[in-house]
């Protein structure tokens, strides 16, 4: 990628296809192919599944897209592996959870396993987070640690995995 202003908006490019590639697969497409968003018939509680699969389908989307433009806009790269950001993104949603973008995609694919009252696009999105957690584990922290060493060690040490703490860990300015 360029440097300044061609690079940020090199970024938003890429960032924008990585979004509707990847998570629009992961979380729009696969999705739609096992529910073709059609709902089973009710289950007890039908209108606060509903509401709550809404809930986490909107949360999900708008906090993806926050992560994306943070990416692009702030790390000057993108989530796509053969672009990374210039630094390390510890801002936002970054200082609750640390992979805020996987949580995000997996709260819409449970948000409509709920609201579409679906078991197999509940057992779709357990093992999304499966694929996930190994991608993590395997390849995102190990090239973490050596494109950014201590600061990320920093990082791994204070800001948990997948559950979202509660109060921020480093104002957002850092």
């Amino acid at each position: 990628m360029s440097s300044g202003r061609g690079r940020r908006e090199l970024a938003l490019l890429v960032t924008a296809l990585f979004l509707v590639l990847a998570p629009g697969t992961v979380a729009v497409y696969i999705p739609w192919r096992i529910t073709r968003w059609h709902l089973n018939p009710g289950l007890p509680l039908q209108p606060l599944l509903e509401l709550a699969g809404g809930a986490l389908i909107i949360a999900g989307t708008a906090g993806l897209i926050a992560c994306f433009l943070r990416f692009a806009l702030e790390g000057l790269g993108t989530p796509a592996p053969p672009f990374p950001t210039q630094k390390l993104i510890v801002t936002g949603m970054y200082r609750y959870v640390r992979n805020p973008m996987y949580v995000a995609v997996i709260a819409v694919v449970l948000g409509q396993a709920l609201a579409f009252r679906s078991w197999k696009l509940a057992a779709y999105g357990a093992c999304v987070w499966t694929v996930m957690h190994l991608f993590v584990l395997l390849y995102e922290e190990p090239k973490l640690r050596q494109t950014f060493g201590a600061e990320y060690e920093t990082y791994l040490l204070t800001v948990p995995r997948w559950i979202p703490r509660r109060t921020a860990v480093w104002p957002d300015d850092a």
